[in-house]
């Protein structure tokens, strides 16, 4: 059968766009994005703007208008993220079988991470996101947990039979042995807030000395130090003085629980089981076996098996030391 991204064209997307009131000037870009489908089109007498096509079957309406509201919300408060445009009195739209949302066209680049003041004003800004979050807890979008990120995340890479034949017992031993580990870890109860929840730096646009921040699609309930460990980079000591400085700036505006320094690779090995099962959960996707053609190769499965054997030695190891 057909994608259901196969029936989204050009005209479609235009029509859908022209729908909410605009009149578009066939000028369209599809922009890089793997979950939805994301176009800037030209638009008569307007700036551009952006259109986001959701996924089918991801997210429910009820958790993509939560998301909405989440952005509108930090807006509200002076934080720099780009909600979605609310036309007819709806962020969300729907036009044949997709559901979509239009956005103000933002420019930026990426943050400098080498430079400790951008490390504080970005750990500044998500203090403040995460001030915002913790004042009500989300209704409909769900949390970060072992559960759905690792055990789910194994077993439908078992159960589909993607894992290389030389590698399954490797893989399958390994993560589960892994699992236990971080369930020991977890069994310690954090605070969990609503959390921006995908905080990489390709999620981040640098303008005006200012981080900007884009793309809540993964937005979820967890850990506050799910939004500050992807800025992390090289080894223990530098990942430790790099974190300093996002603390430093961070706690301007937010307490931080120093325990959840101990979480950082946990998540780290659970985004990365949870990455290779949402890869195979899209590979009927045209786009993706084009953007990750070394999927489910010998190679692959070689590469994964070891940098989870080297995440499982870090779990028992001592975590980062921040000076205060």
């Amino acid at each position: 059968m057909p994608h259901p991204y196969a029936s989204l064209t050009p005209d479609l997307v235009m029509d859908a766009v022209e729908s909410l009131g605009y009149q578009c000037n066939a000028h369209i870009l599809e922009l890089n994005s793997y979950e939805n489908r994301v176009y800037q089109l030209g638009v008569e007498n307007h700036e551009p703007v952006i259109a986001k096509f959701y996924r089918e079957n991801r997210w429910t309406d009820e958790q993509i208008i939560e998301e909405h509201a989440f952005t509108q919300e930090l807006l509200d408060n002076e934080i720099t993220v780009i909600p979605p445009l609310k036309i007819k009195n709806k962020t969300l739209h729907h036009h044949e079988n997709f559901r979509f949302s239009l956005y103000q066209r933002r420019g930026g680049r990426a943050p400098e991470l080498d430079n400790v003041k951008n490390l504080e004003v970005l750990g500044r800004f998500i203090g403040r996101i995460h001030q915002v979050g913790r004042n009500q807890p989300f209704q409909h979008r769900p949390e970060i947990t072992i559960h759905e990120y690792g055990y789910l995340a194994r077993q439908f890479l078992i159960d589909n039979n993607f894992i290389y034949p030389d590698m399954f017992e490797a893989y399958s031993s390994l993560t589960l042995n892994i699992l236990e580990d971080i369930g020991r870890i977890l069994k310690e109860p954090l605070e969990r807030i609503r959390l921006h929840g995908d905080c990489h730096m390709g999620n981040v646009l640098w303008r005006d000395d200012n981080p900007h921040f884009v793309d809540f699609d993964d937005s979820r309930s967890g850990p506050a130090i799910q939004d500050l460990w992807m800025m992390l980079s090289g080894d223990k000591e530098a990942q430790s003085e790099q974190m300093r400085h996002i603390l430093r700036g961070y706690q301007d505006f937010a307490d931080f629980d120093f325990r959840q320094l101990a979480l950082i690779e946990v998540l780290r090995t659970l985004r990365m089981m949870h990455h290779s099962a949402w890869i195979a959960k899209r590979w009927s996707d045209p786009a993706f076996p084009r953007a990750f053609p070394f999927f489910n190769t010998p190679r692959y499965w070689s590469e994964h098996v070891l940098g989870l054997k080297e995440q499982w030695a870090k779990l028992s190891e001592p975590s980062l030391h921040i000076y205060t």
